[in-house]
């Protein structure tokens, strides 16, 4: 092992892992030094487990669906019960759900949107921080968005989501400041992955719509934002906590 690695020796779990961010995430802890829980809903996340051990790294997979507590709280346990320990957590699981006008969206849709993006989130804080207080430390850090920070028209549920997962993320860091247990978020902003090409392959528009709003004149890669979510977990990040790391190449800054 690479003792210089930045999470050299240390546990690390990712969520909504199968693929685009989460997949990154997992791959940057193991390239860093970390045993990695890799879990997802979707079990073709295994394949991610085995790409990390194929490379000479350790790594396991469960599935998980975090829109059900009782899920997170059977993840979060048998990550210990596998290796021992939990040192870094990252709960990135989500999703945007159907778009609509605020007054159009129905009770329904937001209440998966919720679940899936906020009260799952606030579910893993519930079994991470007690291991990681007792363990002496750790660190977490949540998948917010730019829609944490600004207004999304047409996604107003998931807008509320990502600015709750922000309040909650605050909170709890001041909550924990001196129990060793750091938490923030990460903020990206418009990522080339999976779930946004999906999105774009409706409407060719989209694509120049979004690129449009980039001051770079490009998206994001889901490895720019595993960086940013290593190096937070990381001891050289240690006197960060309670902040929300806007990663979107000036976005929202325009």
């Amino acid at each position: 092992m690479n003792s210089s690695a930045l999470v050299a020796g240390k546990v690390a779990l990712v969520t909504g892992a199968a693929t685009g961010i989460g997949r990154a995430c997992a791959l940057a802890f193991a390239r860093e030094g970390a045993k990695v829980m890799v879990s997802d809903v979707d079990t073709t996340g295994e394949s991610v487990a085995e790409e990390i051990v194929k490379a000479g790294g350790e790594a396991a997979f469960r599935r998980c669906d975090v829109t059900r507590q009782g899920e997170i709280e059977s993840l979060v346990l048998g990550t210990v019960e596998h290796f021992g320990r939990l040192d870094c957590a990252h709960n990135n699981a989500g999703g945007p759900g159907q778009g609509g006008a605020a007054h159009q969206i129905t009770t329904a849709d937001w209440s998966a949107v919720i679940a899936l993006n906020l009260t799952s989130v606030f579910h893993c804080l519930k079994y991470e921080i007690p291991i990681m207080v007792e363990q002496g430390g750790g660190a977490i850090v949540n998948t917010a968005s730019g829609a944490g920070l600004i207004a999304v028209p047409g996604l107003a549920h998931y807008a509320a989501a990502k600015h709750g997962v922000l309040g909650l993320t605050k909170t709890a860091a001041l909550e924990n400041a001196r129990t060793g247990v750091r938490i923030n978020a990460i903020c990206p902003g418009s990522v080339d992955t999976p779930a946004l090409r999906a999105h774009i392959a409706k409407d060719p528009r989209i694509a120049e719509r979004i690129l449009a709003s980039q001051p770079g004149g490009r998206f994001g890669t889901p490895d720019e934002i595993a960086e940013a979510v290593v190096w937070m977990c990381s001891d050289r990040a240690s006197f960060v906590t309670g902040e929300s790391f806007v990663v979107d190449g000036g976005a929202i800054s325009r």
